[in-house]
C-alpha cells in the first residue's frame, strides 16, 4: 500500500507548542478562556502569529464555529514563496504534533482547474499562515479535512469563486490574516481600527499595509456581499496588548461573518 504523502509542520516550537499534551492543552485552554456569546458562524477571519501574540484573539473566532464542522477552507497569505494566483498542495495529509489532517483531494483537484490556481508545494512547506490553525482546530473540531489555499497576487474576484467553489452550506471558510506590521502602539490601534471597520463594511480593496492577508479577506468579502452576509468585529488587539513591546507591533483582529437577519 501506498504510503500517504506529508507535509510536515514547520513551525512547531516556535508558533505554537511542539509537544502533543502541552499544545493541546494550551488550545484548550485557550478556546475555554474566549467568549463564548454570540451566534455560530461558518466563514472566519482569524490572525496567524505566534499563539502567545494572537491565540486569543484567534479563539474568539473559533469558538464561533458551528457544531458538526467535518471540513475546511482554509485561504492565507504567502509569505516566503511567492505565488502570483493561488497554490494548493499536491500531498495528501498535513501533518501537526497532534496528528495527520487528510486533504479533500478531490476539492483540491477541482480547484486547481480554476484559472489562477497551481499545484505547487513551494509555497506551502515552510508557510505559517495555514499551519498556526491546524492545532487549534484539531482540538476544537476533531476530524476534519483540510482544503488549504495560499493566495499571492490573487484578484478578488478569483478568490471568491475559490470559495463558492467549496462552500456547500457545511464547510468552515476561514480567512488566515493579521493586520497592520511594525507601526507604535498608538498608530497601530488608529490604523487597524480603521481596517477593521472597513471588513466589517465588506470593503474589498484592502492593501497589503492594512493586511497581510488582504487578498484572501478582499475576496472573502466580495463573496460575502454576493450572498448578503453580515461581518462582526470579535476581538481587535495587537501585540502590544498581549506579549511583546509596544514600539513595533503587529495587529491582530477575528471576524465572523454570517447571513444577515
Amino acid at each position: 500500500m501506498t504510503q500517504p504523502t506529508l507535509r510536515p509542520p514547520a513551525l512547531a516550537g516556535l508558533f505554537y507548542p511542539a509537544a502533543p499534551e502541552p499544545l493541546a492543552r494550551t488550545a484548550a485552554g485557550l478556546l475555554a478562556r474566549a467568549d463564548a456569546a454570540g451566534p455560530p458562524a461558518r466563514h472566519l477571519i482569524v490572525p496567524h502569529a505566534g499563539w502567545v501574540y494572537s491565540g486569543e484573539v484567534a479563539a474568539a473566532a473559533y469558538r464561533r464555529i458551528p457544531q458538526g464542522v467535518r471540513r475546511v477552507l482554509l485561504l492565507g497569505p504567502v509569505h516566503r514563496v511567492w505565488t502570483p494566483g493561488m497554490a494548493v498542495p499536491s500531498v495528501d495529509a498535513f501533518e501537526t504534533p497532534l496528528g495527520d489532517i487528510p486533504l479533500d483531494r478531490d476539492a483540491l483537484a477541482a480547484l486547481a482547474r480554476l484559472p489562477g490556481v497551481v499545484v505547487d508545494d513551494r509555497p506551502h512547506r515552510d508557510e505559517h499562515a495555514i499551519e498556526v490553525h491546524l492545532p487549534f482546530l484539531q482540538v476544537a473540531l476533531g476530524e476534519f479535512t483540510l482544503i488549504p489555499v495560499l493566495v499571492g497576487g490573487a484578484p478578488a474576484t478569483a478568490v471568491a469563486d475559490v470559495i463558492a467553489a467549496c462552500d456547500d452550506g457545511q464547510t468552515l471558510v476561514l480567512v488566515s490574516s493579521d493586520l497592520s506590521h511594525f507601526h507604535d502602539y498608538a498608530t497601530a490601534k488608529r490604523l487597524d481600527a480603521r481596517t477593521a471597520q472597513r471588513i466589517v463594511a465588506l470593503e474589498s480593496d484592502l492593501t497589503g499595509e492594512e493586511a497581510c492577508g488582504a487578498a484572501a479577506i478582499n475576496g472573502l468579502d466580495l463573496y460575502a456581499r454576493s450572498r448578503r452576509l453580515a461581518a462582526e468585529l470579535l476581538d481587535l488587539r495587537n501585540s502590544g496588548d498581549t506579549a511583546g513591546p509596544r514600539d513595533r507591533v503587529v495587529g491582530y483582529g477575528s471576524f465572523a461573518l454570517r447571513q444577515a437577519a
